[in-house]
């Protein structure tokens, strides 16, 4: 394998971090045979930084004719950055700058499968991130040459797949977080809620791991469409916030937690209040008379089940 060139390094750097294309322009730095940065006395490094910003504001600005002229003066006046990895990267860069996002992912990907170890490889996946987050925005892709079509999965998958390739990295919990919230503005709360459960696995403990269980709790009680309806997601909100207000009591306490749980008690017990009166009208007596003993004794300071009571008392 190749050394990695200060070159390259500096690519990177420019390509993904601002911060660093400062620091590196304010002091020029090499690789000594130990592979260790070092200071530089006479170089050109800064020069060359340069022109590879250039790059980026051409692919940014959308202008890949001049990108693909400004890549090959670049190998020409510094030779020492040739490479397929530096070759393969810039081809998604062309694409990228024509506006061929799909295309462009695609070959980061190509690019991110043959040269895993890359300088730049931090540099392809900000750049798949910065896709998805625009399909995810809502900007759509062209299919066929003609129709334009909304790219939202196209975006879950390139940031699920980020997240796939970087484990527990800061890219890895940004892109599943901008996937969970995405889907919270789409009111797909059953996908949002998985998407929090998945985070909550890979990050078990610390800010990240309370804001996923209040996250599921909050997905879950949304996801309950109304008493008529399927029960489940109301219980299972339930049981997190439960689990919330058992793990962060002070949090719990700011959130109101005890007046969302008394919500869903009443909630719950409407529900079952309903099932027990159709029991009634078709002449069920006996599972109608077993509801409206689970209402009074599962909730008994609700509103359903002073109902119940009353027509317990009937009978």
């Amino acid at each position: 394998m190749r050394k990695l060139s200060i070159l390259a390094i500096l690519i990177a750097a420019s390509l993904v971090l601002p911060t660093a294309r400062v620091a590196l322009c304010a002091e020029t730095l090499r690789l000594d045979e130990q592979g260790q940065l070092q200071k530089a006395a006479d170089s050109n490094d800064e020069q060359y930084l340069l022109r590879v910003a250039e790059i980026k504001k051409l692919v940014d600005a959308g202008k890949p004719d001049k990108v693909k002229k400004a890549v090959k003066q670049l190998k020409k006046d510094f030779p020492g950055v040739a490479g397929k990895d530096f070759d393969s990267f810039m081809e998604a860069e062309v694409l990228l700058a024509g506006g061929k996002l799909t295309k462009a992912v695609k070959q980061y990907d190509d690019f991110l499968d043959k040269y895993p170890i890359s300088p730049l490889k931090d540099a392809a996946l900000n750049r798949q991130f910065e896709v998805a987050t625009e399909f995810l925005a809502g900007r759509k892709k062209t299919i066929l040459m003609v129709f334009r079509v909304s790219a939202f999965d196209d975006g879950v998958k390139i940031m699920e797949k980020i997240s796939d390739r970087t484990g527990t990295a800061d890219i890895a919990k940004n892109a599943l977080l901008t996937v969970a919230h995405s889907y919270e503005k789409r009111k797909q709360y059953n996908e949002a809620y998985l998407k929090w459960s998945e985070i909550s696995t890979r990050w078990p403990t610390g800010q990240i791991a309370k804001d996923a269980l209040l996250a599921m709790a909050k997905n879950k009680y949304a996801a309950f469409r109304g008493p008529v309806y399927d029960g489940s997601s109301l219980i299972s909100a339930k049981t997190y916030y439960e689990n919330f207000k058992l793990r962060y009591p002070e949090e719990a306490q700011e959130l109101k937690v005890d007046d969302i749980l008394t919500r869903i008690s009443e909630q719950l017990a409407e529900k079952n209040l309903l099932i027990a009166k159709y029991y009634d009208r078709t002449g069920s007596a006996g599972p109608a008379n077993m509801y409206y003993q689970m209402v009074v004794d599962n909730w008994p300071n609700t509103k359903a089940a002073q109902m119940a009571k009353e027509k317990i008392s009937k009978k």
